[in-house]
């Protein structure tokens, strides 16, 4: 111990400072990293769930990116298909216009009929003289039947949807309210009054209910008739594909 402590004595004292601060900073950086481990390992151990769901999510966007070029390789194949892709197209159009023609959305121009039915001449003293909703859906169906292709009452376009509803002294049409006489016009082919005179349905309800009543049928064909389109809502809530 005498020895140490002669070596000691023997050192000068710059030395002994400079190793004893050596030593307490020895100690304090020993003591540091021992307080910063938990800390290290707790941020490693949150940061890994996140890495995780990056490279997750890194992983769905390169597949979206492969499904978007892949698309669109597809789509240059059809374009560069030449003058076939194009009749295709223009069928998908035409029956697009199809489409629309029998849902009404169309406005129509051409040969057809035009009927008038009129009150009886007992006007309301005779309750059975007075045209109703039930006498304009019979006729309507009757030139559905014949093969008309677009129908319209008083202005308003039929479709699929249509009611034809008495209100009071008038009728409910789609959502607009007619008023009597009531007109019904029809656009359909060259022979359309021909089939609906052959009717038996037609040719029943003509004389046992309007003749019968007194209500006043008045047709004509005029080389003209204008069908305005539908301007409702489509609000279509079911359907299935055509046969």
């Amino acid at each position: 111990m005498s020895i140490v402590v002669r070596r000691l004595r023997a050192l000068p004292s710059v030395q002994l400072t400079f190793a004893v601060a050596l030593l307490v900073l020895g100690f304090l950086i020993a003591a540091q990293i021992a307080a910063e481990g938990p800390r290290i390992r707790y941020s490693t151990e949150e940061r890994s769930p996140l890495i995780e769901t990056t490279l997750g999510l890194q992983s769905q966007q390169e597949a979206l990116k492969s499904d978007i070029l892949s698309v669109r390789q597809r789509i240059g194949v059809l374009e560069a298909q030449g003058p076939g892709s194009a009749d295709s197209l223009r069928r998908l159009y035409a029956q697009l216009e199809e489409a629309r023609i029998a849902a009404g959305l169309i406005a129509l121009t051409g040969p057809g009929l035009a009927f008038q039915l009129e009150d009886g001449g007992q006007g309301g003293a005779n309750l059975d003289g007075l045209v109703t909703a039930h006498d304009v859906r019979v006729l309507v169906q009757e030139l559905w039947l014949a093969g008309a292709d677009g129908i319209a009452v008083n202005g308003e376009r039929l479709v699929g949807s249509t009611a034809v509803i008495d209100i009071g002294g008038s009728m409910l049409v789609n959502s607009a309210y007619v008023a009597p006489p009531y007109t019904v016009t029809a656009i359909g082919p060259a022979d359309l009054y021909a089939r609906l005179r052959s009717s038996v349905a037609f040719v029943e309800f003509v004389q046992g209910r309007l003749e019968r009543s007194g209500i006043r049928l008045s047709v004509a064909e005029p080389d003209s008739v204008d069908l305005p389109a539908f301007a409702g809502t489509v609000g279509l809530r079911f359907a299935e594909p055509a046969p």
